[in-house]
């Protein structure tokens, strides 16, 4: 019963500030890589940003690399995107990812998303 709930989307003016949210269970948060990815309308799915079960290695793809931090609280199962400097470029459905841990029958599980809107 893994489930992955993105929250916080919403729309925000350029140069503003808007923090997400990926409320996790069923699994082993704590012992899982995760990720953030968006998908702006026609545009491929891209990757975001990653960090490590403790969250002691982090990537960010170059399009958002300072201005976007990627962290999680292992205690509360919550996994954050804090974005700033916002562009209208970042537009797009945000999803929250748990990518296959590589085990029997395992599997990438997928928030269903949250809609960031940056204009004026």
């Amino acid at each position: 019963q893994v489930q992955l709930v993105e929250s916080g989307g919403g729309p925000v003016q350029p140069g503003g500030s808007l923090r997400l949210s990926c409320l996790a269970s069923g699994f082993t948060f704590s012992g899982a890589v995760m990720s953030w990815h968006r998908m702006a309308s026609g545009k491929e799915r891209e990757l975001v940003a990653s960090i490590s079960s403790t969250g002691g290695s982090i990537y960010y793809s170059d399009s958002v690399k300072g201005r976007f931090t990627i962290s999680r609280d292992n205690r509360k199962n919550v996994l954050y995107l804090q974005m700033n400097s916002l562009k209208p470029e970042d537009t797009a459905v945000y999803y929250c990812k748990k990518p296959s841990s590589g085990g029997r029958n395992s599997m990438d599980y997928w928030g269903k998303g949250t809609l960031v809107t940056v204009s004026e």
